[in-house]
């Protein structure tokens, strides 16, 4: 743990509820991934709202904070504030769940955590195709043989892997359902199939079929095990639990696997290979458009990570797999154009820094930063990327381009797509060319009204020809330099320019005419829009949202529009600082970035008639 994002983490935690409220949680690659006792307790608009924080998604069962690419540092600091998570009862937050969003829940779950170890599989396969291509290397040589079974290793051994990430899943022993897994796997089982005999156990016959790179069947297994390992823990005594509940665990559930589940696992895996090529027969273009299309939808409902297992299960059905990844890929390099093309589009400089940095990280297949930075909040650029991942996701399907390991869906996958015959390469290639053409077409051209609707709409929303804009204090109070504030994150301007405040009244006011924009359930800190545009957050003392909104009152709700001197919060100064919390408020200005320069008015003592601060256009 780096502790560098201690902060956040808390703040986190605090805003989905609490310890108690977390029974799981995982991370993908921009994503942490919460399993919640009731989601009604998470604080969705505030979370989104938290600095270091891109956007929120409730959905296939999993509360999801979109954190980046820096995600993995988030989740340790996260993980060690939580430490270890007890066992909870699922109170039911009243939703009740259906079949399809558990199987959805427990898909996405058991695949996220082995993404990585996938991913890094496929790009050795894709590399091994690069040097293969340009003859550096013989596909006859030893060395080629044993650099391709270090990457198939891990498809291979996939049921090892769904076996532990599912049985964490179902509050299982992993080990035990890995030892399942190799019992599927044992090389005793892969000799009877050799041999092709029949095969019985206790007159039952077992069906002598492969499981290496099997899905299906280890996740229905897995299942199976939960429940025998559950009743045999209740009635089994504690004395002797730790050697019966095993030994009739690992029996019971791997004579059903071999007779019984692992057989129904292959023939459901059987089944959707025929389904795949008949697909590939009936509409082949049909996955590629709609994924193309619609996955930035997919992102933001966070149902993406769902659809991606049905390329693994395509791939070790059929060797092939063009269910998800072409069109994934032509949407993630559609993300990347549309925002580099508005970083050419903005007249504001912070845009265009986010812009490039966020249209470059996509074009290596990590969209959340340019969909949740740009696309959304611009919309143009998320329409422009639906039209050009939409044309080049056609032409993939219908070429049939596939790809042959998987990985991330970005420029770097591009190998991804060699096999025997080079023309599947070409193929993706041109659909790669045909989608950012496309796509810096369809963005340029809307931006050409959009952009200029932003610049009305800004124009529109500020004193015609104003060169400053002056801000009224919000109490009244010893006004004092934001350094001067004992907490690092506003004393360094981290969160804006801004002042602080010594309250001599426990009384926070409109200081100007907008509108709430945010106001945390602990009723500690507001955020503000002025008509001009000025966004201010208001933040009562230091640390006190650990009083979890005692000794205050709000007066307003989030989305309110207020008036200049409007009462907006009160609170006990007298109690607050008995609870041995500093009083310091600091008001800042949360979108500095926009504004020449920030200038605080002389300093001493305010009241809220007084000009706090006063903002260069």
């Amino acid at each position: 743990m780096s502790g560098k994002y201690e902060k956040l983490a808390k703040e986190i935690i605090e805003l989905v509820g609490g310890k108690a409220n977390v029974k799981n949680l995982i991370h993908c690659q921009t994503r942490l991934r919460f399993d919640l006792v009731d989601t009604n307790k998470a604080a969705k608009d505030q979370l989104g709202q938290l600095d270091g924080v891109a956007g929120v998604i409730d959905s296939g069962g999993q509360f999801q904070v979109v954190i980046g690419t820096h995600v993995s540092e988030v989740y340790e600091d996260v993980k060690a504030q939580l430490g270890e998570l007890e066992e909870v009862a699922d109170t039911g937050d009243g939703k009740k769940k259906n079949l399809l969003t558990l199987g959805i829940e427990f898909i996405s779950t058991s695949f996220s955590p082995i993404i990585p170890a996938m991913s890094g599989a496929g790009m050795i396969k894709a590399l091994l195709a690069l040097l293969v291509l340009f003859n550096l290397v013989s596909n006859e040589s030893q060395t080629y043989y044993i650099v391709n079974f270090m990457a198939d290793a891990v498809f291979y051994f996939l049921p090892f892997f769904l076996a532990n990430t599912a049985a964490r899943k179902l509050k299982c022993n992993p080990y035990l359902a890995m030892a399942l897994a190799g019992v599927l796997l044992h090389p005793n089982f892969a000799a009877l199939i050799a041999e092709g005999n029949p095969v019985e156990l206790f007159a039952m016959p077992v069906r002598l079929v492969g499981y290496g790179a099997s899905v299906i069947p280890i996740l229905l297994i897995v299942i199976v095990q939960s429940f025998i390992e559950k009743f045999f823990n209740r009635i089994i005594p504690n004395a002797v639990k730790i050697v019966f509940v095993p030994m009739f665990t690992i029996l019971l559930t791997g004579i059903v696997a071999l007779v019984a589940v692992g057989p129904l696992g292959s023939y459901v895996g059987e089944f959707i290979a025929a389904g795949f090529n008949g697909i590939r027969t009936v509409a082949p273009w049909a996955p590629a458009v709609i994924v193309g299309t619609l996955l930035p939808v997919m992102v933001m409902f966070g149902i993406h990570t769902s659809i991606g297992p049905l390329d693994v299960i395509q791939l070790t059905s059929v060797g092939y797999a063009n269910i998800f990844g072409p069109g994934a890929m032509v949407s993630n390099i559609a993300t990347g154009v549309a925002s580099l093309v508005a970083s050419r589009r903005t007249k504001v400089q912070k845009e265009q820094q986010v812009a490039v940095s966020a249209g470059i990280t996509a074009l290596m297949g990590i969209t959340e930063p340019a969909l949740y930075g740009v696309a959304l909040p611009k919309k143009y650029p998320l329409i422009g990327t639906m039209i050009g991942g939409g044309l080049g996701g056609l032409y993939a399907g219908v070429s049939g381009a596939s790809r042959f390991a998987t990985g991330s869906s970005g420029l770097p996958a591009i190998p991804l797509y060699i096999g025997e015959d080079i023309s599947n390469l070409i193929n993706i290639l041109i659909a790669i060319a045909i989608t950012m053409i496309t796509t810096a077409i369809a963005t340029y051209l809307l931006s050409l009204r959009f952009e200029k609707e932003e610049v009305q709409e800004k124009t529109t929303n500020s004193v015609i020809e104003v060169d400053s804009i002056l801000i009224n204090s919000p109490i009244n109070g010893e006004m004092m330099p934001l350094a001067e504030v004992t907490d690092e994150a506003f004393s360094t301007g981290m969160l804006g320019q801004g002042v602080a405040f010594e309250p001599t009244e426990g009384k926070i006011v409109a200081p100007f005419d907008g509108e709430v924009v945010s106001l945390f359930p602990t009723k500690h800190a507001i955020g503000l829009r002025c008509e001009n545009g000025v966004e201010l957050l208001i933040h009562v003392g230091l640390n006190t949202v650990e009083l979890n909104g005692k000794y205050f009152d709000a007066l307003v709700a989030q989305g309110d529009k207020v008036t200049r001197g409007q009462t907006l919060l009160t609170f006990d100064l007298d109690k607050i600082r008995a609870e041995g919390y500093t009083t310091q408020t600091p008001v800042v200005v949360t979108n500095t970035a926009n504004y020449k320069e920030v200038k605080l008015d002389s300093l001493g003592l305010k009241n809220i008639d007084n000009v706090m601060l006063t903002i260069q256009v």
